[in-house]
Formats: structure tokens, C-alpha cells, sequence
């Protein structure tokens, strides 16, 4: 499963269901985009924050997926089909492409962005 940046905002802020979430995947099913991780850090308010952050995908994501070409074509096509009619923005379209390329179910609390993409396993995070 490959998990959203708000569904790890969550986690952090200790809401109960984001963490049985994330705790209820195996580990060596746990995923994430690279741009997920560095959403994470740039809203990190101080060093023991980005700490947290980085011990975290250490010990808890097994896999840091980062974009390459193919990523990057399926997120630009997806933003031509998607950008001005969903509202599907860059890292939410690069996210997508993630978890088409990898044939992983994307779990996220936005799933409004993501409901007309064709193939995209989309796992409704509800708070």
C-alpha cells in the first residue's frame, strides 16, 4: 500500500486511525513516494520534527519509491486528463503514477482528486 501525505500527517499528529492504518499493512507493504517524504520535511517546524520524520520512514516504510521517467510521463498524462476538471495537482498526480506503475492501492484521505483516474486503487482514509 502506498500512503498519502495526509494520511501520514495524521499519524503524526497521533490520530488512532491513521496509525491502525499504516500498523495494519505489513511492513514490507508499506510504501511511499519520495515527494510524500519531503512534503513531510518542509513542514517540519524545527530539527527534533524532521527527527521524528526521518526515524519514522526509517523504521516504519519499507519502501521510498522515487520518480522516474515512467513516473513522470504517467503523471503528466494524468494531469492533461485530470488537472483542470478533478483538481488534480503535480505531487498528487506524480503520487498517482506511483501507485499505477506499481499496481499498489494509493490510501489517502483526498480521494476526490483521485476518483476518475482509470486503474487507481484508491483506499478511502476517513477520520
Amino acid at each position: 500500500m502506498i500512503f498519502d501525505t495526509d494520511v501520514l500527517i495524521w499519524y503524526f499528529r497521533g490520530n488512532q486511525k491513521a496509525r491502525e492504518l499504516i500498523s495494519g499493512v505489513s511492513y514490507r507493504d508499506r510504501q511511499v513516494s519520495s515527494l510524500c517524504v519531503m512534503e513531510l520535511v518542509q513542514g517540519c517546524r524545527d530539527r527534533q520534527e524532521l527527527r521524528e520524520v526521518k526515524d519514522f520512514i526509517r523504521s516504519n516504510i519499507a519502501t521510498v519509491i522515487h520518480p522516474d521517467e515512467s513516473i513522470s510521463e504517467k503523471a503528466i498524462a494524468l494531469l492533461e486528463g485530470h488537472a483542470s476538471a478533478d483538481g488534480l495537482r503535480t505531487v498528487d498526480a506524480l503520487v498517482a503514477a506511483t501507485a499505477l506503475r506499481e499496481d499498489d492501492t494509493l490510501a489517502t484521505a483526498n480521494h476526490k482528486h483521485f476518483k476518475k483516474i482509470s486503474g487507481l486503487e484508491v483506499r478511502k482514509f476517513v477520520l
